[in-house]
């Protein structure tokens, strides 16, 4: 597309040079050509913003959404159980103003009053019901409540852009605050995500957050987010070189914030909270490399556990009992 895109502004400058100087003084060329490639250049930044960043809230026809992909296709029974059951649970919802002014959704699913409340937050372009439908069951079988938000941008929260976790792990502070309020100066809390909420609530883990804070699970998040974003565009044959300055260009433009500003790495080597890092050895969309970086960075208590056989976003399904018993260890320890 961006070859496309060349040619075009190409051409344009081409014809308007076919006309002759004796019809278009010497200036006119040289604003059309630098006209061309500002506009070749506004239009790269807002395709690397709309493919990146902005995230368009599909309204399926079919009563369950799962994309298309081999990630999604092999375990696609298994995430509409999940689903179903994020549907069918008892439940409450609660609506929180961000830091910056958006309404965010989320759905609170009781165990027991007395257990510490587990807040999760999902993956890239994904929704609480289709990332963590089987976050209930797994935070119910270790003696947790659960309260499962849809990221900003996502689901029934507001926005449009998604930070890969810059502005997101100030989202993980507000639903931290809510809690405390709505539950008592003494409840129990512990923070979990997978992926891109992954990477947020590590983000998060060195914000000065309360004593209420006992834990972090980490479930196949990624050390950097430039890194991620290079490993995907080179996966997509792209230039790196080339296409991820228009990429980090794009999210301050249109995004409003620096993507290189913090990255899960660099705050788990300061934090104090102790986190349990899981990811799965097949993953091909995030290396299971980068938990093994943050788990070597991380400063505090810390458990990393591979799970064999797993692609991406999906070592709970594969691994269901040994991911509840490395799970339940680490939090009584």
């Amino acid at each position: 597309r961006f070859y496309i895109l060349l040619k075009i502004s190409y051409y344009c400058v081409i014809f308007f040079f076919d006309l002759g100087v004796d019809v278009m003084e010497w200036y006119y060329i040289i604003l059309i050509v630098i006209g061309s490639i500002l506009l070749l250049v506004v239009t790269l930044l807002l395709y690397c913003y709309f493919m990146t960043f902005y995230n368009k809230k599909i309204k399926s026809k079919e009563e369950f959404y799962i994309p298309d992909g081999e990630i999604f296709k092999k375990y696609k029974d298994e995430m509409i159980e999940g689903m179903k059951t994020y549907r069918n649970t008892p439940c409450k919802e609660f609506n929180i103003i961000s830091y910056d002014g958006l309404r965010l959704h989320g759905k609170y699913f009781e165990c027991d009053p007395s257990y510490p409340t587990e807040i999760l937050f999902h993956g890239y372009k994904g929704t609480g019901e289709r990332d963590l439908g089987h976050g209930i069951t797994r935070a119910f079988a270790v003696k947790h409540n659960a309260l499962i938000v849809d990221q900003r941008s996502a689901g029934l929260s507001e926005g449009k852009t998604i930070t890969f976790g810059i502005k997101e792990r100030y989202d993980v502070i507000s639903w931290i605050n809510f809690v405390i309020k709505e539950f008592g100066d003494d409840v129990d809390i512990y923070i979990t995500g997978i992926s891109m909420g992954a990477a947020t609530v590590c983000m998060a883990s060195n914000m000065n957050l309360p004593s209420n804070v006992k834990g972090i699970l980490a479930d196949c998040g990624y050390d950097r987010p430039e890194y991620i974003i290079k490993k995907v565009v080179k996966d997509m044959k792209l230039p790196v070189k080339l296409i991820y300055p228009f990429i980090r260009l794009s999210a301050k433009i249109f995004g409003g914030f620096n993507l290189e500003e913090y990255s899960p790495m660099e705050a788990v080597s300061k934090t104090n909270i102790p986190i349990i890092f899981i990811h799965g050895n097949n993953d091909e969309l995030v290396p299971c490399e980068m938990s093994r970086i943050l788990y070597e960075a991380c400063n505090s208590r810390k458990k990393l556990v591979v799970i064999e056989n797993a692609g991406h976003g999906v070592c709970y399904i594969v691994e269901k009992e040994k991911y509840i018993k490395e799970l339940y260890d680490f939090i009584n320890k």
